[in-house]
């Protein structure tokens, strides 16, 4: 089943909540600011600007945020301002029943793969987007594909060719996210059932040894057996140990389909990076990937 939510018209109020890490003031005004240009409404959450220790405010003053945009039926978008961590101390603690009678978009991405996974347990697509923490340093290009992601106007997102890609063509359900939370999300009730699916990954800061770790245990769970294809974000400032691990990451990947015959795409304009385009989780696409490069077109 899938319940998708409308696409934006303009008009439409967009709702800005800081689920888990603080942010500044002046980025949540420059997102203002762009999305009105697009013609769009905004209101900010009572508690967004707040700052308790780590987080934007207390679970309470996020979850209340979170809970209000949901259940205020004008709100056709909910934009969450910016990952780090907090979203899964709200994610049991949010009552989605207005959710699953009228659905409307949850859009991030890096720490938010928690609400996107929940949403795609409900059959509900969600927007794997930028935030405003990164609308200053964004291309061109992500910001626009966010928009279009929104107001359903149609794209393909296109990548260069990369050495380490295996070639062919998979249709499926988009799926994935950032890779750490979708390995913290493994055997819980947050797991997705990843059979048929082209899978996304990308991340952030983590070890290369780690990499490794969490493809044994998507291995072990079955995962990659029941995936179609596999796209691969950004992975970005990676790092090695002292005694280096000896492979690079797309070593690491690659070893753990050496017998699995599905394509593979590296260096995807989508994660923690300027040019972070948006991707549709839950709608069906066709991932190509040829010696020219690779594309992912929704169907």
């Amino acid at each position: 089943m899938s319940l998708f939510p409308p696409h934006l018209q303009k008009g439409d109020t967009i709702a800005i909540v800081a689920p888990a890490k603080a942010i500044e003031k002046h980025l949540i005004e420059k997102a203002v600011s762009f999305f009105e240009e697009q013609g769009f409404r905004v209101i900010v959450g009572e508690n967004c600007l707040k700052q308790h220790h780590y987080f934007s405010g207390t679970i309470l003053e996020r979850l209340s945020d979170f809970q209000h945009a949901l259940d205020d039926p004008s709100v056709k978008a909910i934009i969450c301002a910016r990952g780090g961590y907090g979203c899964v101390q709200l994610v049991d603690r949010i009552q989605w029943a207005s959710q699953l009678r009228e659905p409307k978009w949850i859009v991030g991405f890096s720490d938010v793969t928690v609400f996107h996974q929940r949403s795609l347990l409900m059959g509900i697509p969600a927007i794997h987007g930028s935030m405003p923490l990164n609308f200053e340093d964004n291309t061109t290009l992500a910001l626009r594909t966010l928009v279009k992601a929104l107001n359903g106007t149609n794209y393909s997102i296109k990548a260069n060719h990369d050495p380490s890609n295996k070639l062919g063509i998979a249709t499926g359900k988009l799926v994935g996210g950032n890779l750490s939370i979708l390995y913290s999300l493994l055997g819980t009730d947050d797991q997705i059932s990843y059979s048929g699916t082209i899978l996304f990954i990308e991340d952030l800061s983590e070890q290369i040894y780690h990499l490794d770790r969490i493809f044994h245990a998507f291995e072990k769970a079955g995962v990659l057996d029941r995936i179609k294809g596999l796209i691969v974000g950004g992975m970005t400032d990676l790092k090695d140990t002292a005694v280096p691990f000896g492979m690079s990451y797309e070593e690491v990947i690659l070893s753990h389909f050496e017998y699995r015959r599905i394509p593979i795409g590296f260096g995807f304009p989508a994660g923690h990076i300027a040019d972070n385009q948006a991707l549709i989780l839950g709608k069906d696409v066709m991932l190509t990937i040829e010696k020219s490069g690779s594309t992912l077109k929704y169907l």
